[in-house]
């Protein structure tokens, strides 16, 4: 998107769960306007109905949404529901959402109770429910840079937070829900190619059809105004307010990750083939030395093997505190990893990732490394066929029951006494797929006496930033 096409804080609205039915509270009184569809596929208001506060249930009932009041059947409707507060919400807590799933699919996956401020949308999709959060972008934010990392992170920290999240959400454009749909099912934007001896896949972010953006780690995690409560997450909102990094005029799609393990990586290793100038691979260390080419192998294994300085190779608790949720932390190792499989074990685990049967895994055998060494095509053998996966989330996905940290990883073979391999053991690097800011690397910065604008460069090359509003 230009810099030129926003002029003023846009709305927007947040998918925050989908699932058969929806438990919520309202924490206020509230006025329920009840909509219609028209064939020309616009919303008309048919009613509005004064609803107390308490808890709520909705649910998919014959083909039409039903709300729920306790027990008791308050009204359906065929489309959509849509709350809007009696009063100004300001920073006092709206609704509530209960059972509200994160981390979908990753090992910290879980279920959290979530309070909101704006207007409660109710759509029906299906036979499911989805709960999207109509919002102004900058309390939105005020949300977001506090649940990516903690809301005791240091200033300039959540400073380049706030303008990068800014950035990324209106660099996707917005509104695309809003304009009518073939269907309404939503679905991942899944890009590649197959052919017979390779399985190439990425995912893109334009994937929603019904909201502008999920509030899970898909598009930018977003838990809840609960998360933001501390004064510095407030200033570092007030002090970037309307602020993006831009490049030739463009707004940049910036994107973030936990930890780059030493060498952050380009676009185009894990999304399209289409290089962006300011996503390019970085040294995470202010006092780089000679650079390896981590697309050779032999430099790879050297590299991920040692642990070179970088801004991100920190053990210091209080900057990890500052940077990772509660949850986040309960993962001990970022900057370097290990794991390690039993060959019967990895195989039924490619099985079901992938839902090729491989047979018995015999072989892990990089094919294709990219600039922060980061496998992008990897070679998995197995007795009863071989294939080449890529891109890096797909290996990630293929070699663990939630996903490896990161494709930056070499691979020991363990063999037993009559020379068969029994065991594998995977050591890695950084968490994450490695383009754009390194969050823990940002913080470490950030704790040194790094300013906001010194991160950004440092992470993003040849951007400037500009103010939108």
């Amino acid at each position: 998107m230009k810099v030129n096409e926003i002029k003023e804080e846009p709305r927007i609205d947040v998918g925050v769960v989908t699932a058969k039915g929806i438990a919520f509270c309202l924490h206020k009184a509230a006025c329920l306007e009840v909509y219609r569809s028209t064939k020309a596929k616009k919303l008309i208001c048919e009613d509005k109905i004064l609803l107390p506060e308490g808890e709520y249930c909705a649910k998919v009932e014959n083909g039409r949404l039903s709300l729920y009041y306790g027990e008791q059947l308050l009204l359906q409707a065929g489309h959509r529901y849509r709350f809007v507060a009696l009063e100004e919400a300001g920073q006092e807590a709206f609704f509530s959402l209960h059972e509200v799933r994160i981390g979908i699919d990753f090992h910290w996956d879980r279920t959290q109770e979530q309070c909101f401020v704006g207007e409660l949308h109710l759509q029906m999709d299906e036979d499911s429910v989805i709960a999207i959060n109509r919002l102004p972008l900058e309390d939105y934010l005020l949300s977001v840079i506090a649940s990516e990392m903690s809301a005791h992170a240091g200033l300039e920290l959540l400073r380049a937070h706030a303008i990068i999240s800014r950035s990324w959400l209106l660099a996707q454009g917005l509104g695309k829900h809003l304009q009518p749909q073939a269907k309404t099912t939503e679905q991942r934007s899944v890009c590649g190619y197959d052919t017979e001896t390779e399985h190439i896949r990425w995912y893109e972010r334009d994937a929603h059809l019904l909201f502008d953006v999920c509030a899970d780690d898909h598009c930018q995690r977003y838990q809840g105004l609960q998360q933001a409560t501390t004064p510095q997450v407030k200033e570092a909102l007030r002090s970037t307010r309307g602020m993006v990094l831009a490049c030739q005029g463009e707004i940049c799609d910036a994107r973030f990750y936990k930890c780059c393990g030493g060498r952050t990586e380009h676009f185009q290793a894990a999304w399209a083939d289409e290089p962006k100038l300011y996503l390019k691979s970085v040294v995470d260390d202010a006092q780089a030395g000679a650079i390896l080419n981590l697309r050779d192998e032999a430099q790879a294994r050297s590299f991920i093997e040692s642990a070179p300085d970088a801004f991100c190779n920190t053990s210091n608790r209080a900057i990890l505190q500052q940077v990772l949720n509660d949850y986040d932390q309960e993962t001990a190792d970022f900057y370097r990893w290990e794991q390690g499989y039993s060959a019967e074990e990895l195989s039924q685990i490619v099985k079901e990732r992938s839902g090729i049967d491989f047979g018995r895994i015999l072989a892990l055998v990089p094919v294709e490394r990219s600039d922060s060494g980061r496998l992008v095509k990897l070679k998995i053998v197995g007795d009863k066929r071989s294939l080449i996966v890529g891109k890096e989330l797909e290996i990630r996905k293929f070699l663990s029951r939630t996903h490896l940290y990161s494709s930056a990883f070499v691979m020991d073979e363990i063999k037993d006494s009559q020379g068969q391999i029994s065991h594998f053991v995977l050591k890695g690097a950084g968490w994450g797929h490695g383009v754009g800011l390194c969050q823990i690397g940002a913080a470490v910065m950030s704790h040194q006496g790094y300013q906001h604008q010194q991160i950004l460069k440092h992470y993003y090359p040849h951007t400037d930033i500009i103010q939108l509003y």
